[in-house]
């Protein structure tokens, strides 16, 4: 009955999520944690976290996780194919079409990267709760992260190294 479960709530998420990874976190969050109760908020946050320095997309990696914390090695394969599924068979579906019609419908393809803009947002407010801010060392770490990457053109890689050092020091 588990894996049923993990099968249909990764295969909608893979479904209904556009924009990769961080489009897909605050969807994630409602489905695991509280919809199904598979992980706790930190558990959850503690995955975003750990699925930034593993190699593989940040959506695959928290299905992977869930999916072995809930069901074991079996959950953990049967979320990661469920959440792959959507994509790749909408790609081999569409593919064509889509390549076919982006020149003629330009102002749909412009509303779509709205869309996952506004998904991404929503992800970022999502995991900005009191829970994950519990110190002003915190508070400080994620200002300093933000303004490394957008003001002053820092890359992720190196954002998330300095903060993991940092964060080791400081706790």
């Amino acid at each position: 009955m588990i894996y049923w479960q993990l099968f249909l709530t990764f295969f909608k998420i893979g479904l209904f999520n556009f924009g990769g990874g961080y489009a897909m976190i605050s969807f994630l969050q409602n489905e695991v944690v509280y919809k199904q109760a598979w992980l706790s908020t930190a558990q959850f946050t503690d995955m975003v976290a750990i699925s930034q320095v593993t190699p593989g997309p940040v959506g695959i990696n928290l299905a992977t996780y869930t999916g072995y914390r809930t069901g074991g090695l079996w959950g953990a394969l049967i979320a990661t194919a469920a959440v792959c599924l959507p994509s790749f068979l909408l790609l081999i579906l569409a593919g064509k079409y889509v390549f076919a019609t982006r020149s003629t419908y330009p102002a749909a393809w412009r509303t779509l990267r709205l869309v996952v803009v506004g998904l991404i947002a929503s992800a970022a407010l999502t995991l900005c709760n009191a829970q994950n801010f519990v110190d002003c060392k915190s508070v400080l770490l994620c200002a300093g992260a933000f303004l490394a990457v957008c003001k002053l053109k820092r890359g992720p890689v190196t954002v998330l190294l300095v903060s993991a050092v940092l964060g080791f020091l400081l706790y």
